[in-house]
């Protein structure tokens, strides 16, 4: 199969959103009551969304989650795609890209050295562009570690540099999410701490050519959030940003409401701050 990126949904939604200047929000779902509440939010708002699983959601339900997301994404109102995060297993990308419904696929060998990695990356581009299916890679390391990835929280993180940009857009790769102060997991009472010349870096070396993906956003500040976009940030990945009121719902409510009742509700406090990112990053009523 010829590449298209034209034809991508992901490609497709990201590009809009770096010629209209906003994010498009790409929260992580872990169950069912998490997709029906992105996509809640995303018809709401009007908003295109991307919805990320880790590769976790494949192993514990033998890809029934995917399968989820992607029907709900197909009969959404609004532009939805669903996108493999963080996927670090080249036999666990080949199975995606072969059997499952995924638009995109996170190319994520930044466990391993820099030659390695880049080797790696291309090969895997070629063979999810050959499915038409989009990619994403880390140029540099990100620090830290969340819950549903490989635990590389043990290597050292380091920052994009631009000669990396150059090294990983001649792999093929759609989408960089670069290192520029960002991690996974939690920043702690400091806050964020990012190298806005960094990002301004990036983005105008990757302008035009592929689209940047903003990951590590636990507990950013809405002005933080903000000018990421506006740095050039078209991809916004969120976990507990997004899920943080549902995670409340489940520790508050499991034990006292009924199985039905518990759901209808998880799904209701789940929406709430999804459509409150997507005010934030700007996508609300793009779609």
């Amino acid at each position: 199969m010829t590449w298209v990126p034209s034809s991508n949904k992901t490609c497709q939604i990201l590009k809009a959103a770096e010629e209209g200047g906003y994010g498009v929000v790409a929260p992580i779902a872990y169950n069912i009551e998490n997709i029906l509440s992105f996509i809640q939010a995303a018809e709401a708002k009007r908003s295109p969304l991307i919805i990320q699983l880790f590769p976790w959601a494949i192993t514990f339900s033998n890809g029934l989650l995917v399968h989820a997301a992607a029907h709900a994404a197909r009969h959404a109102s609004v532009p939805v795609s669903v996108h493999l995060d963080h996927a670090q297993d080249e036999a666990m990308i080949r199975h995606a890209a072969d059997n499952l419904p995924f638009d995109s696929i996170m190319v994520d060998m930044s466990h391993y050295e820099m030659d390695e990695n880049l080797a790696k990356t291309r090969v895997l581009v070629q063979y999810c562009h050959d499915r038409g299916i989009a990619t994403e890679a880390e140029p540099g390391r990100i620090e830290g570690g969340e819950d549903g990835i490989a635990d590389t929280a043990d290597l050292e993180g380091a920052l994009t540099t631009a000669e990396q940009v150059e090294d990983f857009i001649a792999t093929g790769i759609d989408f960089l999410a670069p290192a520029f102060g960002n991690v996974h997991g939690e920043y702690g009472k400091r806050g964020p701490v990012l190298d806005w010349d960094r990002i301004d870096m990036i983005r105008r070396a990757a302008h035009g050519r592929v689209r940047i993906a903003l990951h590590g956003t636990n507990d950013f500040p809405e002005d933080v959030m903000k000018r990421c976009i506006a740095s050039g940030v078209a991809k916004v990945n969120v976990n507990k940003l997004v899920l943080d009121d549902y995670l409340v719902h489940v520790k508050e409510k499991a034990a006292k409401l009924s199985l039905t009742q518990f759901m209808e509700e998880g799904v209701t406090e789940g929406r709430r701050l999804t459509e409150w990112q997507m005010d934030v990053c700007g996508s609300t009523g793009r779609a």
